[in-house]
């Protein structure tokens, strides 16, 4: 397996400097985000499609620190019912025609999440009751996610990507196994999972056995860990709005690889990895508020190097 970053994760570096650091780090590949809920800190997607010498030395750059480029990701609301849905769609489709300008064949990306009729922001239903719940949640499949997703994965196929990797996130349309395979059901094998633990793991579910659920369907891996705050989470369950700057107060957070779940555990996750036949990318995510990004991105790189020379 590869190991990389997205590069957000050290996101405070100018575009050289992150280079340099990066090949410091000894990582392998690298993931950029174009946009959406990211800055951009390290990529003008503008500027990138309007002008193939960008892109030529963009590329030249990266491969001149011995590094690759291993996706791009736009994750975003595109499905949002107010003005921003139409800008992140935008983002979203810009981003797509430049993976397929640079023959990068994965985008990484979130399914979105629409509202419920006349709803003004999203809305997560993640429960069965009152009646109306169920009522919502048909619109927004039946209405909004399913329609939206045929047209994006058209628009995808023709700019010549075949791969769009949905990372299963709270607060989205296809935030676990059961909803991933629902789109993709409905709308085609273009959809895939960016499978990242972090997320699961406060939502309860065990990422090992979703693995293996998953199977082919994991195009695309973020390696971030979540620990669990035991006493907090005892006391209140993990459903915890409390903003992560609050990480003493919260009932979990995200946290440097190794620090949630240690090595064995990790060294089992990729196990299961490649036993459905996934042996690619390891993109390190970097949000732990407690480290510093290079503290943090240096500890995650040396554990998972030591997982992948155990598993070799």
């Amino acid at each position: 397996m590869k190991i990389g970053m997205i590069t957000d994760s050290l996101g405070d570096l100018s575009f050289d400097e992150m280079l340099r650091a990066s090949a410091e780090l000894g990582l392998q590949t690298l993931e950029f985000a174009c946009g959406n809920w990211s800055s951009a800190p390290h990529i003008d997607l503008q500027a990138m499609l309007a002008n193939a010498a960008t892109r030529k030395e963009f590329v030249a750059k990266i491969r001149d620190h011995g590094l690759t480029i291993a996706a791009f990701n736009c994750s975003g609301n595109p499905l949002h019912p107010g003005p921003q849905g139409k800008v992140h769609h935008s983002v979203t489709q810009d981003t797509i025609r430049l993976a397929g300008l640079m023959e990068i064949d994965r985008v990484v990306m979130m399914s979105g999440l629409p509202g419920g009729p006349g709803d003004a922001n999203p809305n997560w239903i993640i429960t069965d009751w009152p009646p109306e719940c169920l009522k919502i949640q048909r619109y927004q499949w039946e209405e909004r996610i399913i329609p939206y997703w045929r047209d994006l994965v058209a628009f995808s196929n023709n700019a010549g990507i075949h791969k769009l990797c949905l990372e299963l996130h709270g607060h989205q349309a296809v935030y676990n196994v059961q909803t991933l395979f629902k789109l993709r059901d409905a709308v085609g094998e273009t959809v895939g999972a960016n499978y990242d633990p972090s997320h699961p793991l406060w939502m309860g579910a065990d990422p090992i056995a979703a693995i293996r659920a998953l199977g082919s369907t994991i195009y695309y891996v973020h390696a971030k860990d979540t620990r669990i705050e035991p006493i907090t989470a005892a006391i209140d369950g993990t459903l915890d709005p409390r903003p992560p700057n609050l990480y003493a107060e919260r009932a979990w957070n995200y946290i440097t690889l190794g620090y949630g779940h240690g090595e064995t555990w990790w060294r089992q996750f990729c196990t299961a990895l490649k036993q459905v036949g996934y042996d690619d990318v390891l993109s390190i995510e970097h949000e732990d508020m407690m480290l510093t990004p290079m503290e943090g991105m240096r500890k995650s790189v040396a554990l998972l190097r030591n997982v992948a020379i155990n598993l070799s």
